[in-house]
């Protein structure tokens, strides 16, 4: 059974590389959001098992989908990729 993955980012040539990035052997089933929103949605229809969060996007950034997956209690590994490096926002992660 393929394991749902979202790759959330407002660019579609990220979303393109970071798949191309994935190893061919796993067996996956990609959804992509543009925005936080429609990353939350992906997970609660089941399609983020792994999600790959970037931080700063439109509509609802990648900070406030960890808030809220945190103060809804929702359980999925994320993996943040971001190119925001400075510690601030390594700490607010």
């Amino acid at each position: 059974m393929a394991t749902p993955i979202t790759i959330v980012d407002d660019s579609s040539m990220s979303r393109k590389l970071l798949i191309k990035a994935l190893p061919p052997q796993w067996d996956v089933e990609i959804t992509h959001a543009t925005n936080g929103v429609e990353a939350l949605d992906a997970y609660h229809t089941g399609k983020a098992h792994v999600m790959f969060l970037d931080l700063t996007m439109p509509v609802m950034d990648g900070y406030q989908v960890l808030e809220t997956m945190k103060k809804e209690g929702l359980n999925t590994f994320v993996i943040v990729v971001s190119a925001d490096i400075q510690p601030k926002a390594q700490e607010r992660v």
